[in-house]
């Protein structure tokens, strides 16, 4: 049809060739004679086809895009520091490779549909993944049809092979035993989701620090991470036991939150209650006092996550698979 775009099926009946021998072509393959590669060039001259970038990916089966899923609102991701040290991490960790990346934020049911569409019709050609739910199915999906996947974290009903993740556990033993050496005696904390590892992981750090020192507690309230949540659960805590002498965050937002509704009731911070949150974010540095806060580095998380990705596409060998960051405790004025 006049007008139309000359396709590379046109291009190889035009040459006598095969849409194979085309593509080699197009590609520089040294894998061609003199003779067909004169009969393509004379082809692409008189049809005056341009190869385009997508079908330059489509022969050689790659984008050189890599997509960055996050399972959370668009707000979150904009509002949280989480998310742009990860995001910064990983660009760095990409910079000399030539991949570009993708941003994909999804949260409704629709989204997620329409993304694993997308994501599994080889649109790119690697994909990593975060905060992440139980139940969802796009990690094992992914793994499934075979495109390279890195897990920051995990969510609970998934295993994963390729995985970057801080020592969660570790860390809140460091941050409820920090509260213990002060001597905060009714300590209490705000639990991350239970269908993240994360989530289970920093509660079950909570626990085990106090049964090292002989303690118990049942002073615990959930959130999902967001500094609403943060201020919910603190005043659960509250209602529960007004007594409350220290808490552990399992977010550096959830703990700014509970400063908040700290204040408003009177509670002075740290000498009513003490307060330690997750992250190491500058939101740390924003609180009145600043904030004591378990460090994960997350931009070198970011870049262990593209390291590993890079491995996965190029089909190098990764001796190391899961790689677990050790956390530290930055003690500031609020404990």
């Amino acid at each position: 049809m006049q007008g139309q775009r000359p396709t590379l099926d046109a291009v190889a009946a035009h040459a006598g060739v095969g849409r194979g021998t085309v593509s080699r072509v197009i590609n520089g393959s040294p894998r061609v004679s003199t003779k067909a590669r004169a009969a393509v060039m004379q082809a692409i001259d008189e049809l005056h086809y341009v190869p385009n970038n997508l079908a330059r990916a489509l022969v050689r089966r790659r984008t050189d895009t890599v997509a960055l899923v996050m399972a959370v609102s668009e707000d979150r991701v904009w509002d949280e520091p989480y998310f742009s040290y990860l995001v910064r991490g990983i660009k760095a960790g990409l910079a000399d490779t030539g991949l570009q990346l993708l941003l994909a934020i999804a949260q409704s049911e629709q989204e997620h549909e329409q993304l694993t569409h997308y994501l599994t019709a080889q649109h790119v050609d690697g994909v990593l993944l975060t905060s992440l739910h139980g139940e969802d199915p796009l990690p094992g999906r992914l793994e499934d049809i075979g495109v390279p996947t890195v897990v920051i974290g995990a969510p609970t009903g998934f295993d994963p092979t390729y995985c970057v993740d801080v020592d969660n556990h570790l860390a809140a033993r460091c941050a409820v035993t920090h509260l213990v050496d002060r001597g905060r005696r009714r300590i209490a904390t705000i639990a991350g989701p239970q269908d993240m590892r994360a989530g289970v992981q920093r509660l079950e750090g909570f626990h085990d620090a106090l049964a090292d020192a002989q303690m118990t507690s049942s002073l615990v309230a959930h959130g999902d991470f967001t500094a609403a949540s943060g201020a919910r659960a603190m005043e659960e805590l509250l209602l529960l036991d007004p007594g409350v002498d220290a808490v552990f965050a399992a977010s550096d937002s959830m703990a700014f939150g509970a400063m908040r509704v700290l204040r408003e009731k009177g509670r002075r911070v740290p000498e009513d209650v003490a307060v330690v949150g997750f992250d190491d974010s500058p939101i740390a540095l924003q609180t009145d006092p600043p904030l004591s806060s378990v460090k994960q580095p997350l931009e070198e998380m970011g870049q262990e996550m593209a390291r590993l990705l890079v491995a996965r596409i190029s089909g190098e060998p990764v001796p190391q698979p899961v790689v677990i960051f050790q956390p530290h405790l930055v003690v500031r004025e609020s404990s």
